[in-house]
């Protein structure tokens, strides 16, 4: 049901909270009391307010995929559309920070749902404010409240998600967005598939990443012993400082000769995002009983199939001989357990507990990822293997005219 109704024929909805608002409504002859409570016209722009008192435009910035491609360039354009209108139980959210995924360009690449067709919207996550809601949002959320959600078409200054799909937040913070995808996938699939046990031997791959850092850190909470790889000195240090116990720069380091000399009996757990080589070396690793939990394999996704080969012929036999389990986690197929990860996580952040690393392209050559247009910087950042922890792009919102 939408939220959208005439009123001598022009169209309204609520757009603040309960507190301020009308009591009466004519609807045909008769008049009719309702609850006190704000409403917008949406018939002009200029009265479309948002919580610091300047008008929402009535077009915005997105970035749109246009043809189907894993190279993101060539697939998404940036293109000017109308601010969309929220619907009964919808949220209209500000974006002030969008977060930078290996899957973008999967998505780009249409390999996700065969069945959707350009143009779409590109993006998978976002924080903002609230700016406007339908009636029945607005039991549960105000204007300029702080929320978080995840989900498609995030690349645009503006977003139209359902209420129940987003997460409150205390306030609008780039590291909040870094717990959304990152963060969630390495708590749920860690919880679900990892089944870590004190001591054990816990290797992440791709560890100084977006999902990785958080992977090392859980891993350390349930006490295992962690070893990280990265592609850099720099990349090393960091891990070091949020508890990696052996980082391993592997442009330094020989890895599976370092593995086989340090860990003899195999490792316990894998946490595997880079696949190809890296996969087939995990798998020749596993300890009796090894668990590989398969979030990912970026080192394909920018080649026309989306996979790098591995040596799967003899797979079946190196997990019999070990009693060894490869699984595969996708976040979507896990959302019943979203909300309270992310409860938990938020908790752990608010007390001193979780470093949640944001790269905000200070380092890049190009300097700070600002703006819609920097998402395909960013995208290329991801891609040199740059990032140290979860990229992160901000969006500026410069005040229009003020009523």
């Amino acid at each position: 049901m939408s939220t959208s109704f005439l009123v001598s024929g022009r169209r309204i909805f609520l757009a603040a909270d309960c507190r301020l608002g009308i009591r009466n409504a004519l609807f045909g002859s008769h008049l009719v009391s309702v609850p006190r409570r704000s409403i917008i016209d949406m018939s002009y722009s200029t009265h479309f307010m948002d919580f610091k008192g300047s008008a929402i435009p009535s077009s915005m910035k997105k970035l749109l995929v246009t043809k189907l491609s894993p190279n993101f360039r060539d697939a998404v354009s940036l293109q000017t559309v109308p601010v969309p209108i929220p619907g009964d139980g919808d949220l209209l959210i500000r974006n002030r920070f969008v977060g930078i995924n290996a899957s973008d360009i999967n998505y780009s690449a249409g390999r996700y749902d065969p069945s959707v067709r350009p143009p779409f919207g590109a993006g998978f996550e976002g924080i903002g404010e609230v700016v406007g809601l339908g009636l029945s949002a607005s039991a549960h959320y105000a204007v300029g409240q702080a929320v978080a959600y995840f989900g498609d078409g995030a690349f645009a200054e503006y977003v139209v998600v359902p209420a129940k799909k987003t997460v409150p937040l205390p306030s609008v913070q780039p590291e909040f967005l870094t717990l959304l995808v990152s963060g969630a996938t390495a708590y749920i699939s860690l919880n679900n598939l990892g089944h870590l046990s004190e001591g054990e031997k816990v290797l992440v791959t791709a560890a100084a990443g977006g999902t990785g850092q958080f992977a090392v850190q859980f891993a350390k909470k349930a006490k295992c012993h962690v070893i990280g790889t990265c592609s850099s000195d720099i990349k090393a240090g960091f891990l070091k400082s949020i508890g990696c116990d052996r980082p391993v720069n592997y442009k330094a380091e020989d890895l599976p000769v370092m593995l086989h000399r340090e860990y003899p009996k195999g490792i316990d757990v894998v946490y595997e995002s880079v696949g190809g080589d890296m996969f087939d070396m995990a798998i020749n690793r596993l300890a009796i009983k090894g668990r590989m939990i398969v979030i990912g394999f970026i080192s394909g996704y920018q080649t026309g199939s989306g996979l790098k080969p591995v040596r799967t012929g003899t797979l079946p036999a190196k997990l019999l001989q070990k009693s060894a389990s490869v699984q595969g986690f996708f976040l979507p197929h896990f959302l019943s357990e979203y909300s309270e990860a992310m409860k938990h996580m938020l908790e752990m952040y608010e007390h001193g507990e979780l470093v949640c690393e944001v790269d905000m392209g200070e380092m890049a050559p190009e300097g700070k990822f600002l703006g819609l247009e920097s998402v395909f910087r960013a995208v290329d950042y991801m891609y040199l293997g740059k990032n140290i922890g979860k990229i992160v792009v901000e969006l500026a919102h410069p005040n229009s005219s003020k009523l």
